[in-house]
């Protein structure tokens, strides 16, 4: 079925006897070159969006070394069409076989339909992006530029966390906006300073759209729309290594690169490299997103002036923590009542705080 969407990749063969090292990228994976290979302990899929773009990427990622004993990778090659309604049927299939979909290649009009794939298998979506400018505008919602603004008039979305924005190119009547519907728009001054602080957002996401306009043009400079400032480099592959540690993410994308642009072949390795970290974060999963309290141990913090408690969670696997929103269960869907946090968060709560990630959470259930 995947034969009426996608073309064979040729980069595959066409690079395989340049790397002569087995330990390389390119030695470890299976391609769609003539024949789809067989998906059925596949569990991750490669798929490029726009050929000259995606092709440029797989080539730098052909060449990096293949650390994930086990793991088992194909690469499906990229869409007959450039157009976003060829993704949605590609996603579907690879959700209910259970496989992660790498979006490579794509532009922002990508975004929306890697959305509408997945809310179609899910009652409510957590969705991260990251990006430097917040595309929406509250009095232009019908903008097709404007991507973010089909997903945030979906009722199907839950929470939007936006990380890396920049202040300048942010109006107070989205900050405002967002404050109203309680989503996390975390800046570039804050994502960087607490990088930390963001991996409870990627845990608690079911798919992530990473827009290379968010990393400075000195970084990454094939972009469409280049900027002076953003993330560094490594900043974004742990970006990348936290979404792919996430138990619960179920898509990735990386939008926004222009091989057209990209004269060193600089960001195609970038982006190659966040792909890299986004896999290695996936191969090591510690699954142990709490669906039962089994291998937890509770905190419970005590807030004496509020007459309230608190309960955190604690992984024996990973040190990650989680703490319970007190709202009643039959309110929303009940997998959204245990939010990640951070061991900062646990802090602020023991010296009598209300930590502000539990006070967005709970006006959500309102």
């Amino acid at each position: 079925m995947f034969q009426n969407w996608l073309n064979p990749t040729t980069v595959h063969q066409r690079e395989a006897s340049l790397f002569k090292d087995t330990a390389c990228f390119i030695r470890h994976i299976q391609a769609y070159e003539t024949d789809l290979p067989n998906l059925e302990s596949t569990q991750i899929a490669l798929i490029g969006m726009q050929p000259n773009h995606a092709d440029a990427i797989r080539k730098a990622l052909y060449s990096l070394s293949y650390n994930f004993k086990g793991l088992n990778i194909v690469d499906l090659g990229n869409l007959k069409k450039d157009s976003p309604s060829f993704v949605i049927p590609i996603l579907k299939e690879l959700y209910e076989a259970n496989i992660l979909p790498i979006l490579i290649g794509g532009n922002n009009q990508h975004i929306y339909a890697q959305y509408q794939a997945h809310y179609t298998k899910r009652a409510k979506t957590n969705l991260v992006v990251v990006d430097e400018r917040v595309h929406f505008d509250v009095n232009e919602s019908d903008n097709k530029e404007l991507y973010l603004s089909k997903i945030l008039n979906n009722r199907k979305l839950f929470h939007l966390s936006l990380l890396s924005n920049q202040s300048h190119f942010t109006s107070k009547n989205i900050q405002k906006y967002f404050a109203n519907r309680f989503f996390d728009l975390v800046g570039l001054g804050n994502t960087r300073a607490h990088l930390e602080e963001v991996e409870p957002l990627l845990r608690d996401a079911d798919l992530l759209a990473f827009n290379i306009e968010a990393i400075r043009y000195s970084e990454a400079p094939a972009q469409n729309d280049p900027s002076p400032n953003g993330l560094f480099g490594e900043e974004a592959c742990q970006i990348s290594r936290y979404a792919g540690l996430s138990d619960k993410l179920s898509s990735v994308g990386f939008y926004g690169y222009n091989s057209a642009k990209d004269e060193t072949e600089m960001s195609a390795k970038l982006v190659a490299q966040m792909c890299w970290y986004f896999i290695d974060g996936y191969y090591n999963r510690k699954h142990d997103f709490p669906k039962s309290t089994d291998n937890l141990v509770e905190y419970i913090v005590d807030q004496k002036e509020m007459n309230h408690q608190i309960t955190f969670w604690k992984s024996n696997k990973s040190g990650r923590w989680w703490m319970e929103v007190p709202v009643e269960r039959r309110k929303k869907p009940t997998r959204h009542h245990m939010i990640p946090c951070s061991y900062n968060d646990y802090q602020k709560a023991t010296r009598g705080e209300l930590p502000e990630r539990l006070m967005n959470a709970y006006q959500r259930f309102l």
